[in-house]
C-alpha cells in the first residue's frame, strides 16, 4: 500500500516559521525523526519511509500554498496513488493552537491551499488533517497573523503537537482514517 502525505506550506525563508507553514514543518519533524534526506523533484520537496510495510511517500509543494493542488495532483498520478491514500497537512484558524482534527472530507473553509487542491482533484473528498493555528489576530489581519511568525509560546508547544500529528499520519497509514480518528481525534 502507498500513501502520499502532502504537508502545506510556502517556501523560502520569509515564510519558514510562520503559522501558514505548519503542514512543512510537520513533515520536516517527521524527516528528521526518521532520518530522512529531502530531495528537489517536479512541483515538491519529496522523500519516503516504509512503517509497518506501508510506502510513505511524503511532498512539500514548491508551487506556493495557492497553487498546492499542482504537486498533489501530480504526485498522485505519478506514483499511481489513490485519492482515499492522500493525506493533506493543512494550518486551521478554526482550532486553538496545537489541536489537531483528522476528516475523511471537508470544506477549503476559505483556506486557499485547500481550494486550490479541490479544484485540481475535482472535489473535497480526501482525507486532511488539520492543524489548528489559533485566531488570535484583531479583526482584519488575519493574513498578516497566518503569515506572521510563531511566537514562543507556539514554538514551546509546537514539537508536541508535531509528534502528535507524526502518530496521526502513521495511524491513518496503517489502521486507517477511522480507527485513526477516533484514536486521535480530541
Amino acid at each position: 500500500m502507498k500513501y502520499l502525505i502532502a504537508g502545506l506550506g510556502n517556501i523560502g525563508a520569509e515564510y519558514e516559521l510562520t503559522r501558514h507553514n505548519v503542514g512543512f514543518l510537520t513533515l520536516d519533524r517527521l524527516a528528521d525523526v526518521k532520518g530522512l534526506t529531502w530531495e528537489s523533484n517536479r512541483l515538491a520537496f519529496t522523500t519516503s519511509y516504509k512503517v509497518k510495510g506501508r510506502q510513505l511517500f511524503l511532498i512539500k509543494p514548491t508551487t506556493y500554498m495557492n497553487l498546492s493542488g499542482r504537486a498533489v495532483n501530480y504526485w498522485l498520478k505519478e506514483l499511481k496513488i489513490e485519492k482515499s491514500n492522500l493525506l493533506v497537512i493543512v494550518d486551521d484558524l478554526a482550532l486553538p493552537f496545537g489541536k489537531l482534527r483528522m476528516r475523511p472530507k471537508g470544506s477549503a473553509a476559505g483556506h486557499n491551499g485547500l481550494k486550490n487542491i479541490e479544484e485540481t482533484l475535482n472535489g473535497s473528498d480526501y482525507p486532511r488533517l488539520r492543524f489548528g493555528i489559533g485566531d488570535d489576530f484583531p479583526k482584519g489581519r488575519q493574513v498578516e497573523y497566518v503569515l506572521g511568525r510563531l511566537g514562543n509560546r507556539e514554538l514551546n508547544e509546537l514539537p508536541e503537537a508535531m509528534d502528535r500529528a507524526i502518530d496521526m499520519i502513521e495511524a491513518f497509514c496503517t489502521v486507517g482514517i477511522n480507527q485513526a480518528m477516533s484514536q486521535f481525534n480530541q
